[in-house]
Formats: structure tokens, sequence, C-alpha cells
């Protein structure tokens, strides 16, 4: 089970939202390079990056601060990230900086066709971010509900490709309540590639519960505003982590 630490990029800090709002953001750091290495040094095996801005406005716009990122981590640990991904040429540039998974969102609910040829162009690399919320998938930052069905769609895209899925229950991201590990659980259940759970995880008690469904297919969960604020020890939760699933 990997603890996945999130650093969120804005205005070329790191900042953490209150449900996906930008107006509600506060800023933990203002290295993100820094940020980055203190996770790895503290035990991290993978990192999760947003560029936020870039997903309002859907191009890359904290790439200075993603190379500092890169640079920092020097190739110790994968790096995926999302954010305002939106063709071929933005995803090149990003696997050439460093990043090792790209997460598409918005645009592979819109525009399913980009998604396929990106899964075709770049095999193993292309990770899917779906956010929903009772079951519902939402898109553009999560300002709008489809009818889409988080299963439904997340099968679809499994036949097109995808290395995993990144799953965000939007009710609960950002707000320390806890992770959905019911919702978590089904979506995991109904397809063969990974789940990567994200949203909710307030301290160990949470760590506990998805390793205990983590043969469902959960191979991680990222985690937010709980390190940044303190609810949970990020060292000794990968350390829980690794000691629930028989490694040291």
């Amino acid at each position: 089970m990997l603890i996945i630490p999130a650093i969120d990029l804005k205005d070329g800090h790191c900042v953490r939202l209150k449900q996906g709002l930008m107006e509600e953001s506060t800023v933990f750091s203002e290295d993100p390079g820094a940020m980055a290495r203190h996770w790895v040094d503290k035990g991290g095996k993978r990192l999760h990056l947003v560029d936020l801005n870039g997903a309002f406005a859907g191009k890359p716009v904290n790439e200075d601060a993603i190379k500092s990122i890169v640079a920092a981590v020097g190739g110790d640990i994968p790096i995926q990230l999302g954010g305002g991904i939106r063709d071929l040429d933005t995803i090149e540039r990003y696997l050439d900086d460093g990043i090792s998974y790209v997460i598409i969102g918005t645009a592979a609910v819109k525009n399913p066709g980009f998604l396929h040829e990106a899964c075709y162009a770049f095999p193993g690399q292309i990770m899917v971010g779906l956010d929903a919320k009772d079951g519902k998938v939402a898109v553009d930052g999560w300002s709008k509900l489809t009818g889409h069905d988080v299963i439904d769609l997340a099968k679809k895209f499994e036949d097109y490709g995808v290395e995993s899925i990144v799953y965000t229950d939007i009710g609960r991201d950002g707000m320390l309540t806890g992770v959905n590990i019911e919702a978590t659980v089904a979506l995991a259940q109904a397809l063969t590639i990974p789940v990567i759970a994200s949203g909710g995880v307030t301290n160990l008690d949470d760590v506990r519960k998805l390793c205990d469904v983590q043969d469902e297919g959960i191979i991680g969960t990222i985690t937010g505003r709980a390190i940044y604020e303190g609810t949970l020890d990020f060292a000794a939760a990968q350390q829980l982590a690794d000691q629930l699933s028989g490694q040291k």
C-alpha cells in the first residue's frame, strides 16, 4: 500500500484546497522542490502532483515548479502528475521532463478519443483521474456533475489501456472526514487495473482500513491536507502500511 503525498501547485507554491475551490486555498510551502524532497526523505515511494492553475486553465501553468520537483527528487521515486493535460504534446513534454505517470481527468471524460490516443502513444504511463460524488463523475474542477456512472466509465477506460485509476470522492476531499472505503472497493472490484484512493485520509485508522481491502486491487492512497495539518504522520503511515502489507 503506497501512501502518496500530494503536492498541489498554485502560482508556483504548494497549497491545499477545500472542496476543490481555488479561493479556499492555504499555502503550505513556497519551495515545491524542498517539499518534494521532504516527503522522499520521510519514506515516500511516489509523489502526486497537481497543477491546479493548469486544471482550471486547460493547459500547463506550473511547469517550472514541476521541473524543480523532478530535479529535487532526482529520479529516486516515481512522480505522477495531473492538471490541465489536454494534448499529446503536453504529455510528451512532461514525460521528457522526468514525470513517470500522467493523469488525465476532465479531458478523459469529455474527449475519450484523446485518452485512447494517449494510451496508445504512451503505454503504461497514462492514468485516469475520476472524481465522483454519489457514484456520478464530476468534471471541470468538480464544478459540474455528469450523468456518467463512475464504474461504467472506468471499465471503458480500462479497455483503452490506462495504467490505473485515481479515484476521488469529492464529497470528502480536503475535509478530513475519512475515506469512502465502500465506494473505492466497489470500483476496484469491477476492474482488473489498480485503483488509487484519494480524498478523506485523516489518520492511521484510515490507513488500516485501506490496507484491509488492498487485496481488492487498491494499491495506494493520496494524502494531502492530513499530512500538512498534522492529523496524519506521513512516515508512520507508510511504515504502518508496509507492516500491514508484509513488507519491510
